[in-house]
């Protein structure tokens, strides 16, 4: 599981960083839901009301992110210890 989890953490931080490149606010929130998403994944939670009724590319992203993080887990999970 530790590996699922260094991965997200991974993508969180790789979010963060291009939320820097951002050019505009649509790009920024969308960077900030995929990040949600992937948050989300790691603690079990869900936040996609919040975005469900903004932009819709702010809500597709969160779902990625939430989606790949959750993939990730599920992997992890199946994958036979070492």
């Amino acid at each position: 599981m530790s590996y699922a989890t260094d991965s997200i953490v991974s993508r969180i931080e790789w979010c963060r960083r291009q939320r820097v490149h951002a050019h505009a606010d649509s790009e920024l929130e969308e960077w900030r839901a995929e990040e949600e998403g992937l948050r989300d994944a790691l603690l079990i939670s869900k936040h996609a009301n919040e975005y469900r009724h903004g932009q819709s590319g702010a809500f597709e992203r969160y779902v990625m992110g939430l989606q790949d993080g959750e993939a990730l887990i599920r992997i992890a999970l199946r994958s036979p210890k070492k």
